[in-house]
């Protein structure tokens, strides 16, 4: 069971409800210490006292503000817990909204958030299912590790997730990351329209959507913990510059359709349209009068 992370109560209204924060997640990636490649010594970071020149114990070490130059105010763990905030001891509820008006770049990480005790359940269970039927998220205010932070309340299944969420503030603007001015063509939308149909999904299960970095890097470590040759690299699929777009849109979607066992000829994307050659006057003018006379011809009178 993982461990709590932060114990308080999500708060709305006059409704509380006793809860213990535990991660949502976990990491799998392989990790890496550093080491003196002469020795294969294992290289440590000291934590020193630069008044004392010494190094100093984990139980030595606290948190500090520096408000000038060598004037520093100490900060303890219980200053930070008595902060002068409603959110100190809460996850207090501001607002419900739709999820979809929420920029999904200012979501973070997300926790879950269990009833603590018998006497959490039936507001834990009576808030599960308000926020199920409404269709709606909470947006909350909550105060952790020295810092207030905004939040997003939602239901997975029958557990509140608790998502930590970005200031408007802490958002940069985009604006000077847009492309130049160019111009997309109906059938180069049509294109991208149908190469996202054909991979379109309805879960995201299945070895493209596994660590694969992870079960590569594991690969190269075993074979040189065993002497042998490393696993050959595979070749880099395309170059990465696109000469033609509707080609590349196409030749992509027979791949995805290919790759999932569909035949990969039939709805070809739009071709390019070119403009009907114009003939020239003269011809055209010719023909014109061919036609003239073939039509005087059948109306003259046959002769007796």
């Amino acid at each position: 069971m993982p461990r709590t992370i932060w114990s308080g109560a999500i708060s709305f209204g006059l409704v509380t409800v006793p809860i213990n924060v535990q991660s949502a997640t976990e990491d799998h990636s392989i990790r890496f210490h550093q080491y003196h490649l002469e020795d294969m010594g294992r290289v440590r970071v000291k934590k020193v006292c630069e008044l004392e020149d010494r190094e100093v114990t984990q139980s030595e070490i606290g948190k500090g503000y520096e408000y000038a130059k060598d004037q520093v105010v100490a900060i303890s763990d219980a200053d930070l817990r008595e902060l002068p905030l409603p959110t100190a001891k809460a996850i207090e509820i501001e607002a419900f909204v739709p999820l979809d008006s929420i920029d999904p770049i200012r979501i973070g990480e997300g926790y879950y958030l269990a009833p603590d005790g018998q006497v959490a359940a039936k507001p834990y269970k009576l808030l599960v299912q308000a926020l199920g039927r409404s269709s709606k998220v909470a947006v909350a205010k909550y105060a952790w590790s020295g810092r207030e932070r905004l939040g997003l309340l939602r239901v997975k299944g029958d557990v509140i997730v608790l998502h930590a969420m970005r200031w408007p503030d802490e958002v940069r603007d985009p604006a000077e990351l847009l492309p130049p001015p160019t111009e997309v063509s109906d059938g180069e939308i049509e294109g991208a329209l149908a190469l996202m149909e054909s991979m379109t999904r309805d879960d995201l299960t299945g070895p493209e959507f596994e660590d694969a970095y992870t079960d590569a890097m594991a690969k190269i470590i075993e074979a040189k913990r065993e002497h042998r040759e490393l696993p050959d690299a595979p070749e880099p699929q395309g170059t990465g510059r696109v000469l033609d777009l509707m080609a590349a849109l196409n030749e992509s979607v027979q791949q995805a359709r290919a790759s999932r066992g569909e035949d990969a000829d039939v709805h070809e994307l739009p071709k390019k349209k070119t403009a009907a050659k114009k003939q020239p006057a003269k011809k055209a003018a010719a023909k014109s009068t061919k036609k003239a006379a073939a039509k005087k011809t059948a109306r003259r009178p046959r002769s007796a």
